[in-house]
């Protein structure tokens, strides 16, 4: 088959993406860090990729890549390590991060929250504690104040129910919890920190000539019945579709959150509180029905007995590769009327020709996605370096830049070189 060129729109932003934790190094004043030490988990973040100090040097690099846009973090227990006293130094230094970025003709991308919260919120009951949406509200004011006018694009919450259902449903991250209603508790007040979030970005922006763009950064899976025809199966696959991709949806274009026992709930802040789409995509899943109550409404099924699964071990992650579900996953919430900006897709792809082989194959499915009408701002990769993957520790490696851990040491992967090709031409040859 011959190789073809397939173009993107002008002025289509491509990039990288981190978050603090998982690159910043020494964030010792946040729930993950005392997890760390407790020994919930095999690693420790620790250094990281000294990215604190480092970050000119590493923002270097995805300009001589090509880049010309990145997402980051800022992170909440360094900007407000006790209740109600910020860091003015924290700030300074974020704003420090967004100059660096702009210099480089690099378009931040800047998310709020990325999973973790300052020890005295754990201390209060995080998430679970209503107090913690008013807590969040105030952390954004005071961020926008000091950045605002160096960012117009904001990513409020990154993925909202990947955190409920791991660290509130599953129990692998801080607090560890596996409680129903603490998930409903916590997917509630997400939502409504969220509508308070966007509310501040664009109040603190009025009359600005180019108004803020403010959305979630939503992981969008699809999700599917482990066996096809078995029943169970198909409702509790349909059930976890409208719980973790649906509903929350719902929310925030709606006002409107479907909730067993109210249904439903009114939230009417939240109602369009998107200006465009975050999309994290990384795969589908599939589920099962069990006889084990925790697994009633569906659960994961990890085995490789699926119809139609195509799966790739050679990601470290085991996870199965399958493009099509992005197009599938873009052209179904087209109908939300919004434009997307892809703000991560990546693999851990030990094979690095393998890891560009996904790149090619995901932004091939993109443009069909562009061709099909999704309008579709830019694309972000995850992520731009190695870095620490929460529960997986410093393991997986799905870096476009390899990191050394111990020398810290910056190397560009071929993939890298290759997508930084496409980032400067805004075309992708396809063979």
């Amino acid at each position: 088959m011959p190789a073809r060129e397939l173009r993107f729109p002008e002025g289509f932003l491509w990039g990288a993406a981190t978050s603090a934790h998982q690159v910043e190094g020494d964030n010792t004043r946040n729930d993950w860090w005392a997890w760390e030490q407790a020994g919930r988990v095999k690693h420790r973040s620790g250094l990281a990729c000294d990215h604190y100090r480092r970050f000119k040097e590493d923002f270097d690099l995805a300009a001589s890549l090509g880049h010309t846009t990145h997402r980051l973090s800022v992170e909440w227990s360094r900007i407000e390590p006790e209740p109600g006293r910020f860091d003015d130094g924290a700030l300074a230094h974020y704003a420090e991060v967004l100059d660096a970025l702009r210099a480089r003709r690099l378009e931040p991308i800047v998310t709020l929250h990325h999973f973790t919260n300052p020890l005295w919120v754990a201390q209060a009951g995080s998430w679970t504690n209503p107090k913690v949406v008013d807590w969040f509200a105030r952390f954004t004011e005071r961020v926008v104040r000091a950045l605002g006018g160096k960012a117009r694009y904001w990513v409020t919450i990154n993925e909202p129910m990947v955190y409920v259902n791991t660290a509130y449903l599953e129990g692998r991250w801080p607090p560890g919890l596996r409680s129903v209603p603490a998930a409903q508790r916590v997917t509630e007040h997400l939502i409504r920190a969220h509508a308070a979030a966007y509310h501040i970005v664009h109040d603190a922006a009025a009359g600005a000539a180019q108004p803020p763009q403010v959305s979630i950064a939503k992981y969008l899976p699809v999700f599917l019945p482990c066996r096809r025809w078995w029943p169970l199966h198909r409702v509790a696959s349909a059930l976890s579709d409208r719980l973790f991709n649906g509903g929350f949806l719902e929310a925030v274009t709606e006002g409107r959150w479907a909730v067993p026992g109210v249904w439903p709930k009114r939230i009417p802040e939240a109602r369009g509180t998107l200006d465009y789409f975050g999309v994290n995509f990384y795969r589908r899943h599939f589920i099962r029905n069990g006889w084990h109550p925790a697994q009633w409404l569906g659960s994961g099924c990890e085995q490789t007995h699926h119809w139609g699964s195509r799966r790739d071990l050679t990601s470290w992650m085991g996870w199965e590769v399958y493009p099509q579900a992005f197009y599938q996953t873009l052209t179904r919430w087209q109908r939300l009327g919004l434009p997307f900006l892809i703000t991560e897709n990546g693999t851990s792809m030990v094979d690095d020709a393998r890891r560009w082989r996904f790149i090619v194959d995901h932004l091939e499915a993109l443009h069909r996605a562009i061709e099909a009408g999704c309008r579709v701002l830019g694309y972000t990769y995850w992520s731009l370096m190695d870095n620490f993957e929460w529960a997986h520790g410093f393991a997986p490696r799905f870096g476009l830049v390899e990191v050394d851990y111990k020398t810290q040491q910056r190397r560009v992967r071929e993939s890298g070189r290759r997508y930084a090709e496409v980032c400067r031409t805004g075309r992708l040859v396809v063979e």
